[in-house]
């Protein structure tokens, strides 16, 4: 009889209902900040490109039972490797310290700090670890049948079909619904398959990379790879995020080459398509095996190919997504010049009457004294721009489109209890039961996450953005904000920074009794608190 899978998720919410940590009211004093203008518009969404049309399949591979026979067995025991980690966790009751441990685990034995010190954006890193079970659980093939079986994937959206044959790079993805029957046919004909967003379809990739994300402060994203035998799915090419390529099943060849030039260290954008002769010889050769994890940074050139004996399974988990400090000043720049020229003169003065003769391409090769005045009333301007940067107000548009990105936290089964999500409303005997619970000063409560809101201000007002609402697909949702009344600032200020305390609704520092049992119900109501314990309904 099949063994019945058991996902980490499962683990991890069983492990939670026996650990209910006990913590102890804050003693967080409220500190009152001076609140900026944050006059910096959101860029619009970027246009996705058109997938290509199906294109017939012409890749030979190994009979199809003896893969799919592999691929069973691969996938038979998942789940039982995550085990210990999983209740490990349980136990964290801070997110940011959760997240600490589990990027931990992702590179064990390599400590975080000597990562990010010596090795994040600068290197690649292999780990090889003779454990093919160390990142069993975290996905498996047959999680990628059953989510085939279980669930509306579409072509283009959820999952590629992909070849690289003879130097060429081909999508064959059909329009519609990816089925089993088709999709398993383009993998018998030899296509790798790539799930662009597992974590819409795995409890498991999503808990993983929704406690990832605040180690980054940065969205975490995932992609799955699935190659047959003696193929390659992709050309070489380089990636504007971090990349961790966990090798899950199988094993897979690879190849990492230095970035071609300075132009191309850390990109703002992923590359194209590289031919061999483009990418000159490999820093890196080396085959993964299960357990195995590959790191490189954005920019480093990269291909890999299944050997002929072994299918691959590989998650590649990603992060700093156009998150440099060029992204930060294209937010600073253009609203600290519309300040400087409202507050001060010398950027509203004139250009010279006659810079058209002595400025521009046409005249850059010209030795006319003209030029260097003009050249240098430039970067005294600029110099004077930076005091006008309203650099907080940056930072908080760069966090406002974190929070967009952002995964919703996965709930343990301790935090349902005791938030909206297990509030004991229902419907019972023709009638609603159970409605309202009450929030008292007494009750305590905290912030679900860490970072599952931010005040951000915006003229006069004060908004509050958060992630608990955003859809496990990437942007399905508009961002999700509320305003917070001005005599509740202090109050969510004080919320925020006391994490992960719970604090008595009563300390809110707000300026009545009912300020802060209404902001407190609001929070709740929004699903970005919970209390210490679960709340009953209203005594009549």
């Amino acid at each position: 009889m099949e063994k019945k899978h058991v996902s980490a998720f499962e683990l991890y919410q069983n492990a939670l209902l026996e650990s209910t940590p006990e913590v102890k009211p804050s003693s967080v004093t409220p500190k009152k900040k001076k609140r900026k203008e944050n006059g910096i518009q959101t860029p619009k969404p970027i246009k996705k490109a058109k997938m290509k049309p199906m294109v017939k399949q012409v890749i030979k591979s190994s009979p199809r039972e003896e893969r799919l026979e592999r691929l069973e067995e691969c996938g038979e025991k998942s789940g039982e490797a995550l085990e210990a980690l999983l209740s490990d966790l349980a136990e964290v009751s801070n997110s940011r310290e959760r997240a600490s441990k589990l990027f931990q685990w992702l590179i064990q034995p390599i400590p975080s700090k000597s990562f990010f010190r010596d090795t994040w954006e600068k290197k690649p890193v292999l780990i090889k670890r003779q454990n093919p079970d160390y990142y069993k659980g975290l996905f498996s093939t047959a999680e990628f049948d059953r989510i085939l079986r279980q669930d509306d994937v579409q072509y283009g959206v959820n999952l590629d079909v992909t070849s690289y044959t003879n130097g060429k790079r081909e999508t064959h993805n059909p329009p519609g619904r990816a089925l089993p029957f088709t999709v398993w046919e383009f993998y018998e004909s030899g296509c790798s398959l790539r799930m662009l967003n597992p974590q819409a379809f795995s409890s498991t990739v999503w808990s993983v990379l929704s406690i990832l994300q605040e180690q980054f402060g940065s969205m975490a994203g995932a992609n799955v790879y699935l190659t047959p035998p003696g193929t390659q799915g992709f050309a070489p090419h380089y990636d504007d995020i971090e990349a961790f390529v966990v090798q899950l099943e199988g094993k897979k060849h690879w190849r990492v080459y230095n970035p071609r030039s300075e132009d191309e260290v850390l990109p703002v954008v992923s590359s194209l398509n590289f031919s061999q002769s483009e990418i000159g010889k490999p820093i890196l050769e080396v085959v993964l095996e299960a357990g195995d994890l590959l790191y490189f940074p954005r920019g480093f050139i990269h291909q890999g190919n299944c050997l002929p004996d072994a299918h691959s399974l590989h998650i590649t988990v990603s992060s700093y997504q156009r998150n440099s400090w060029g992204n930060l000043l294209a937010k600073v720049v253009p609203a600290a010049l519309e300040m400087a020229m409202e507050e001060d003169v010398d950027f509203r003065r004139g250009l010279p009457v006659d810079y058209l003769t002595y400025m521009g391409v046409q005249n850059s090769d010209k030795e006319d004294p003209r030029r260097a005045q003009f050249l240098s009333r430039i970067e005294g301007l600029m110099k004077k721009l930076s005091t006008f940067a309203p650099v907080d107000a940056a930072v908080d548009q760069k966090a406002r489109d974190y929070l967009h990105d952002c995964l919703p936290p996965m709930l343990t089964a301790e935090e349902r209890a005791s938030s909206v999500q297990g509030a004991p409303s229902r419907w019972e005997d023709g009638e609603a039961v159970d409605v309202g619970v009450t929030i008292r000063g007494q009750t305590r409560v905290r912030l679900i996450r860490s970072g599952i809101a931010r005040l951000c201000s915006d003229g006069e007002a004060v908004w509050l953005y958060y992630t608990a609402d955003n859809s496990r697909v990437y942007h399905k949702e508009a961002p999700k904000s509320v305003e917070i009344k001005a005599e509740q600032t202090d109050g969510m200020e004080f919320l925020i920074h006391a994490y992960p305390k719970f604090v008595t609704v009563g300390s809110l520092p707000c300026e009545s009794a009912e300020d802060k049992v209404s902001l407190a119900e609001l929070l709740f109501e929004k699903g970005l608190i919970h209390t210490a314990e679960p709340l009953q309904t209203a005594v009549e």
